[in-house]
């Protein structure tokens, strides 16, 4: 679909109707114009143009209200596709998935290089998005394409300003993959189209507020209030790893001492529990083998503190604790409705998730926000590349 077929396809009334077919479907036109507040024949008009578009189609027949029996609509959903995009700061996956959000195709990137340069890095990105657009027989079928990044992004702009991991800047994906593809283009930061993706697909229900927390390589969040994702007046609203925890803790790669980045992560994690373990050795003057290992990972201490190591358990709990703390404080700064945790670290739930609970509870300033909900992520590793997807599905079916 090109790109000008995209923006007609937005307008407000348009996507008011659309959306109440997404959430209400199956439903009938009268329905819709008495939940919207648009008139019978603009809601007829609207359906019309979405249904030549294959956008919606007509279902069996509703229940009789005194006249004819209403014939019902549904979203087409695989009418059109989308392709999504996790652009993180070691592999490039993508995805094609439907207007439902169901993958169609799927492709893994081999890993990029530390050297990868900003040309080298465009080109898997190209390389990854044909990949799975070659499952799609009409081009024109595809809505257009969402990049989640790692790191600082321009949104309006589309470009990745700074992505540390890569020691890259300046990127242009937007102007880049459009001039490639011919299709809408969105360009956002990792853990904010996590949280998009966390209130289109997680099965959370209707919340007003989500705060949506990324727990791996890195600490990130995103906020969803009323469908919409905020991004701050300098676009770096959700960088939560860089919260102070600890004024004398140990320097982050921002140079700044102590943030929560420096407790959080896997990789923290796993030199949180080598000291610990290299100190219980030295106390007994016996020697504990993990404590020398430098490959020692976040995911070993998981599962060795699941196998029975106690002490590596306590630094489980440890962490959720910090973690717990960081949450409080963003819970009296911006009081979300819901908070959901992903990423990596959240395979140790069992361990971080009741101490994160025992702190908020502990410190919350009042009843209702000690009582703030935290869940960890039912879409798992699929969240970033959902809410990708999301970027795209968020401009055609929400009017706000």
């Amino acid at each position: 679909m090109q790109r000008g077929t995209f923006q007609l396809m937005k307008s407000v009334n348009k996507s008011l109707v659309l959306n109440k077919i997404r959430t209400s479907e199956p439903i009938s036109r009268a329905q819709i114009a008495k939940e919207t507040n648009l008139t019978p024949p603009t809601v007829s008009n609207i359906v019309k143009e979405l249904i030549h578009e294959g956008m919606v189609r007509e279902s069996t027949l509703g229940e009789s209200q005194g006249g004819r029996k209403p014939t019902l609509l549904l979203i087409n959903h695989d009418a059109f596709y989308i392709a999504g995009v996790d652009a993180g700061p070691y592999t490039i996956d993508c995805i094609l998935a439907d207007l439902s959000g169901k993958m169609i195709a799927r492709t893994t990137s081999e890993p990029m290089a530390a050297d990868v340069t900003r040309e080298q890095f465009l080109s898997l990105l190209k390389k990854g998005i044909r990949s799975v657009l070659q499952s799609v027989s009409d081009p024109r079928k595809v809505v257009g394409i969402g990049v989640a990044m790692h790191g600082v992004v321009d949104v309006e702009g589309g470009m990745s300003l700074v992505a540390p991991n890569l020691n890259l800047q300046a990127i242009p994906i937007k102007d880049e993959l459009e001039a490639e593809f011919g299709v809408v283009v969105k360009v956002e930061n990792d853990a904010r189209a996590m949280a998009l993706g966390e209130a289109w697909f997680g099965d959370h229900g209707a919340k007003s507020s989500m705060l949506a927390v990324n727990l791996g390589r890195g600490v990130g969040a995103g906020l969803v209030v009323d469908g919409k994702l905020y991004h701050g007046a300098m676009d770096i609203a959700g960088e939560v790893g860089h919260m102070t925890i600890d004024l004398n803790g140990e320097q982050c790669e921002c140079g700044s001492r102590g943030c929560l980045q420096t407790f959080a992560t896997g990789d923290a994690i796993a030199r949180r529990a080598k000291a610990v373990l290299k100190d219980a050795a030295n106390s007994s003057d016996k020697t504990d083998s993990l404590g020398q290992r430098s490959e020692l990972t976040g995911e070993q201490v998981y599962q060795l503190a699941a196998n029975g190591h106690t002490q590596l358990a306590e630094v489980l709990r440890e962490t959720g604790t910090i973690i717990g703390i960081g949450l409080t404080n963003l819970i009296h700064a911006i009081n979300p409705e819901l908070i959901v945790l992903g990423g990596g670290v959240t395979k140790a739930k069992d361990f971080i998730l009741p101490a994160i609970r025992r702190v908020i509870e502990s410190r919350g300033l009042t009843t209702e926000a000690k009582q703030t909900p935290v869940v960890v992520s039912k879409l798992g590793d699929d969240a970033t590349l959902l809410g990708a997807v999301s970027l795209l599905l968020v401009e055609l079916f929400d009017p706000r």
